[in-house]
């Protein structure tokens, strides 16, 4: 079994695929890793020697992944939020923050619907 960055790679997956599986890295990055490593991009995560996912690791130290860039995003959008940007109070409100519309979408950034009800009018 193949762990690198503290995560486990499905083992049944091609190596391209299987890196993606690490916080931070997308197809095009795990693509230029194997590449710097002479790795065979069809190969099977579980046909990896030890001195290939050695040489995986090694490049790996270069990039920020998993917790130092999930913690450097937090920073980024609690410094938005000190210095009191528009993106920082949408991030604040659970709004979406890149200027979609709310009128109707945006269901997974504000959450389940709230029923507002309607205020009773009273009879004179």
């Amino acid at each position: 079994m193949a762990r690198i960055a503290g995560v486990n790679l499905p083992k049944e997956k091609r190596v391209e695929v299987g890196l993606t599986a690490i916080y931070g890295i997308g197809r095009n990055l795990s693509n230029q890793i194997l590449k710097e490593a002479n790795i065979n991009r069809d190969k099977k995560v579980e046909e990896l020697s030890e001195n290939e996912i050695a040489s995986i690791r090694e490049i790996l130290t270069r990039f920020a992944t998993e917790g130092d860039l999930r913690r450097k995003i937090a920073m980024d959008i609690k410094h938005l939020q000190e210095i009191g940007t528009y993106r920082g109070i949408r991030h604040k409100k659970g709004l979406p923050v890149r200027g979609q519309r709310t009128r109707y979408n945006c269901r997974t950034r504000k959450g389940k619907r709230k029923t507002v009800a309607n205020k009773k009018i009273i009879a004179k």
